[in-house]
């Protein structure tokens, strides 16, 4: 039974998966905006309401600390991936033919961690651990997409005052 739940986590992991991977390049075909940028973190900030759930609150502090670095490591391969560029009199974000593999690779990391970790932590505790994993991948790599967007933005800003002062 508990594998046939594995199994089933694991595909509808999967899946969503595929589903962020197309809402994330259907995305990149329109402008990128600040707000854009910054509201995922904002928005997946109120899951750090599951740590008010008793079992949850087991997680320790130096596994909270370990979930938070290996985040913060995951964050680098999305920082150095995502880019802005001006197309239109517009700010889009860059394609990047890595990006969906570094996702996919998220992805099987993911449930290898799981299969591997599953076996020594609660449910619970997995849970709030994979979340500060995300939270710690997801915040640092928006922010260093905000100040590249706001850099980009500014270049706009600056080569649309100069086409359209007198020479």
């Amino acid at each position: 039974m508990e594998t046939m739940y594995a199994v089933l986590f694991a595909v509808l992991a999967s899946m969503m998966a595929v589903a962020a991977l197309i809402i994330r390049m259907k995305a990149m075909k329109k402008p990128a905006s600040a707000r854009k940028i910054l509201i995922p973190p904002i928005a997946m900030s109120t899951g750090f309401l599951m740590f008010l759930y008793p079992p949850v609150q087991q997680i320790t502090w130096l596994e909270t600390a370990e979930a938070l670095t290996v985040g913060f490591l995951f964050s680098i391969l999305l920082i150095k991936t995502s880019s802005f560029e001006i197309r239109n009199n517009n700010v889009y974000m860059k394609r990047s033919k890595i990006f969906p593999f570094i996702l996919l690779g998220l992805l099987i990391g993911r449930i290898i961690f799981k299969a591997v970790f599953g076996i020594y932590f609660e449910y619970e505790v997995l849970a709030g651990m994979f979340f500060l994993l995300a939270f710690g991948m997801l915040l640092p790599w928006r922010i260093a997409m905000f100040f590249k967007f706001k850099e980009v933005e500014r270049q706009l800003k600056t080569d649309l005052s100069a086409e359209s002062s007198p020479a």
